[in-house]
């Protein structure tokens, strides 16, 4: 099948290799020549575990190609994916300008049936809108549907090839025999490909994040509680999580969510539902504790060092939202060296794919190490914002080697309470007891 991926952010280009990895002949299109030229030539634009063996096995099989040009890129395929960018606004409405803009190209191109299949996260209603700014200007006939992603970061290859479900809108035979074929050697094994109307999927993708995000709020009020009552969110979560209603999933304490899906649509299921005139209290409330949570180490780290953090120099370990990405988009740790830098004090932060993009975002206020121990020279005292796998057994005795005060504030809750004790860490987490 051939198949035509419009734009190359994270969704697209993790479509569009996954699809080619299935046989498919895939040409994924982009305004962005630079980013083109990259592509073609075999650089790799995002971090995603698994992804650039894929990526360069596919593009070397002439399977995978790149182009600026929308004509040329779409002239052969069958299925045209939308996977482009849908950036919040003030008021956390889906910014759709991406979308329809290709969509209107597209309809002054098409001379024949194709299937267009917006992959993007986008508000209920976008099929119908995208059919329409195609129709001003192509008569012909034509499908929109709903395919909404839902992968995660750091597992998406896995995510995509292994679905546990596939959702798609449409109400086109001719469309679901196109989609049933598209997605047949993703679901081998008998995961459910899920047929309902464009709007119902539309909603599905929002309704399924902010359910998630709703999760990781509740834990985290939970390890507030746990903090005041004597009690250790651990615990609880393991019973939590053996109840088989709730799972295990989603249900880690720490310092709020982050990343570019749940604080994007949560915002945009809210602004939907105020749009109807209908207050979605819950997810009011899901916002309002994630704002909160970013700054939970913050009360204990002022504590520790009397109210006065001018002058104190602070390890920062994690920069992206969350391990195995260098997504730092509204990651926690922002928010920690955004309040940090107004109390005086100086950071220098290491992550394993995180540091480019922060660079971008913040630039030089603040310090970049090397590696994780370089982070610590200097410091007077260590903050754990990302839970990577290589700091979760980390040589403790170097640690208390460099810092000038042997204490560590984690938001992720990745050490032992009694180890770090018997060390003679000053350790504060989330939802448990404070080790001095």
């Amino acid at each position: 099948m051939k198949i035509a991926v419009v734009g190359t952010g994270y969704v697209g280009l993790v479509s569009g290799t996954c699809f080619a990895e299935t046989g498919n002949n895939v040409t994924c299109v982009d305004i962005d020549a630079n980013k083109v030229r990259m592509l073609t030539n075999g650089e790799i634009t995002i971090y995603e575990p698994g992804l650039e063996k894929l990526f360069l096995r596919n593009l070397k099989d002439g399977r995978l190609h790149f182009t600026t040009d929308l004509a040329a890129g779409i002239k052969d395929a069958v299925i045209i994916c939308l996977a482009l960018p849908t950036p919040p606004g003030e008021d956390g409405s889906a910014d759709l300008q991406y979308i329809l803009g290709v969509a209107e190209d597209l309809g002054k191109i098409l001379t024949e049936y194709k299937l267009i299949v917006d992959k993007s996260t986008v508000p209920v209603g976008t099929a119908e809108k995208v059919h329409a700014a195609i129709a001003k200007n192509y008569k012909g006939d034509f499908d929109v549907v709903s395919n909404p992603e839902f992968l995660r970061e750091g597992v998406a290859v896995e995510d995509f090839m292994k679905p546990n479900r596939i959702v798609i809108g449409t109400k086109s035979d001719r469309a679901k025999k196109l989609m049933n074929d598209l997605y047949a050697p993703f679901v081998r094994q008998g995961n459910p490909v899920i047929f309902m109307d464009e709007r119902s999927a539309e909603l599905t993708k929002y309704a399924a994040n902010s359910f998630l995000a709703a999760k990781i709020s509740f834990m985290n009020e939970v390890a507030k509680l746990c903090e005041l009552l004597g009690a250790d969110v651990d615990m609880v979560r393991r019973g939590l999580g053996s109840d088989e209603r709730i799972g295990k999933r989603f249900l880690f304490s720490g310092i709020g969510y982050g990343g570019s899906c749940f604080p994007k649509d949560v915002r945009a299921l809210v602004k939907s539902s105020t749009d109807v005139d209908y207050e979605f209290k819950i997810l009011n409330a899901v916002m309002e504790v994630n704002r909160i949570q970013r700054g939970h180490l913050i009360p204990g780290i002022k504590k520790y060092f009397n109210n006065d953090l001018k002058g104190k120099r602070f390890a920062l370990w994690g920069l992206a939202f969350k391990p195995n990405t260098d997504d730092t988009r509204e990651a926690p740790a922002l928010y920690i060296i955004e309040t940090l830098l107004k109390e005086g004090a100086s950071v220098c932060a290491f992550d394993p794919e995180g540091m480019k993009n922060v660079k971008k975002q913040i630039g030089e206020v603040i310090d970049y190490a090397e590696n994780q121990y370089d982070a610590l020279n200097g410091a007077d005292a260590l903050i754990i914002a990302t839970e990577w796998n290589e700091f979760r057994t980390p040589d403790f005795s170097k640690i208390a080697a460099i810092l000038k005060n042997k204490a560590i504030f984690d938001g992720r809750n990745l050490f032992d309470l009694t180890a770090l004790e018997d060390l003679g860490f000053h350790y504060e987490s989330v939802g448990r007891r404070v080790v001095n």
